[in-house]
């Protein structure tokens, strides 16, 4: 058997490590509170009134459904996850992405192999539940060899010549991928308020809850205001 990959070569220092292989990385940041308030402030002609005001005027803006000036702050974030995660992620389109393309590189050996499997609700459809089945250890052998095999034929394919667009036809959903996500404040409190749902995938949720750590550290006041206005509303 194969041993899994725990790290890219080369993986960034200043990045928040997800799952087993996966990371977010904060890239970029413009705006922040401020940012906010003087957007909602421009409107009636007027500029920052000083921190305890300020505060207020974004804790009103949330209250009261004024989401307009948090669009002024934008976050851009390296994302490392799996791609069955990442067709969720591309749900949430007002944003921007830029993929690593399969077409173009040739895919390293990256897998993501869960700790343990869980039950299927048999209530929610589309949900999961945690399994007290005996197991475990036998069915991740399972599912690690079919992992190995279609990495196996993958390289096969290329090495008789088949083109990379196609030979990435035998790579399961498990497979780690990266993009870049572009994204305002208004639109990265919608991601975190539905990912971090408990009806959301575990597996996003926790992507989505290393992303609110990092939105708390660059926007507290925002974060505070949303946290009493905006995910107690789900």
């Amino acid at each position: 058997m194969t041993e899994f990959k725990t790290a890219t070569k080369h993986e960034p220092k200043d990045l928040c490590p997800v799952l087993d292989k996966g990371f977010v990385r904060l890239v970029d940041f413009m705006g922040g509170d401020q940012r906010a308030v003087e957007s909602a402030r421009v409107t009636f002609g007027s500029k920052s009134k000083g921190g305890e005001k300020d505060k207020k005027l974004i804790e009103y803006l949330l209250a009261h459904g004024h989401h307009s000036p948090f669009e002024h702050s934008v976050f851009q974030f390296h994302i490392k996850c799996p791609i069955f995660v990442a067709r969720q992620w591309l749900r949430h389109r007002i944003a921007s992405y830029n993929e690593v393309s399969a077409r173009y590189t040739e895919v390293q050996e990256e897998f993501y192999v869960p700790s343990e499997f869980r039950a299927q609700d048999a209530i929610n459809r589309q949900g999961s539940l945690k399994s007290s089945a005996p197991g475990t250890a036998q069915l991740l052998e399972i599912y690690k060899g079919s992992l190995e095999a279609s990495y196996a034929a993958y390289r096969k394919l290329l090495e008789n010549g088949v083109a990379r667009e196609m030979a990435r036809m035998a790579l399961p959903v498990a497979q780690y991928t990266q993009f870049h996500w572009t994204i305002n404040a208004r639109s990265l409190m919608n991601f975190i308020k539905l990912r971090m749902d408990a009806h959301a995938q575990l597996e996003i949720q926790v992507y989505a809850r290393v992303i609110a750590e990092i939105f708390k550290a660059k926007m507290p006041w925002t974060w505070e205001a949303y946290s009493k206005h905006g995910l107690k509303k789900q």
